[in-house]
């Protein structure tokens, strides 16, 4: 598939998704079967760790379709690009979406500040960008949608690997806003 075909894929899947109507594809006993053997996810989805946002469902794909990373806030913190950069390097997946989300309680803490212990300081510091370049008065939505671009762009500048597969044109990076009330995959690029 190409690139542009991935993209349609998933937007194609999310549209099912919304409509209510899933196809249920390659999740039986068949298709893990044929997985055993090696993965080839055709897309990296970095999502939100939040239980209502489960990109498998979203896009309405099967087993091995998507190599999914979920970390709170949908940051590119060392763990995450390193898992970015496995699928890149070893699985072929030719399409990143950076995924964040309506009402994300991640970027709702970062935006209220205040100490919330070091593991949580330190994944929120992730956002802060996001929160200036937004700039006063911005809701928490738009907060969410400037956190997706910039983690976006972050992962080219914070890895080479990811950053050669899309100088050479074999990697896409997109960013993305998931809907929670429609379930709706808005893309922002």
């Amino acid at each position: 598939m190409t690139i542009d075909d991935i993209l349609n894929r998933l937007k194609e899947g999310n549209a099912r998704f919304v409509a209510d109507k899933l196809d249920g594809q390659l999740q039986d006993s068949a298709r893990r079967e044929t997985l055993t053997s090696g993965q080839e996810p055709y897309a990296i989805i970095l999502s939100c760790a939040d239980s209502r946002v489960v990109p498998e469902l979203a896009f309405d794909t099967g087993l091995g379709e998507i190599f999914t990373v979920r970390v709170a806030g949908n940051v590119a913190n060392s763990s995450s690009l390193a898992s970015i950069e496995y699928a890149v390097a070893h699985c072929g997946s030719s399409v990143i979406v950076v995924m964040g989300h309506q009402s994300c309680g991640a970027v709702t803490a970062a935006m209220a500040g205040g100490n919330n212990g070091y593991s949580i300081n330190h994944l929120l510091a992730h956002i802060t960008p996001a929160i200036a370049e937004a700039g006063d008065g911005a809701g928490v939505n738009d907060v969410v949608k400037v956190n997706a671009k910039i983690t976006a762009a972050d992962l080219t500048s914070r890895s080479s690997i990811i950053k050669n597969a899309v100088d050479s044109g074999t990697v896409k990076i997109v960013s993305a806003y998931y809907n929670l009330d429609s379930g709706k995959v808005d893309f922002l690029d």
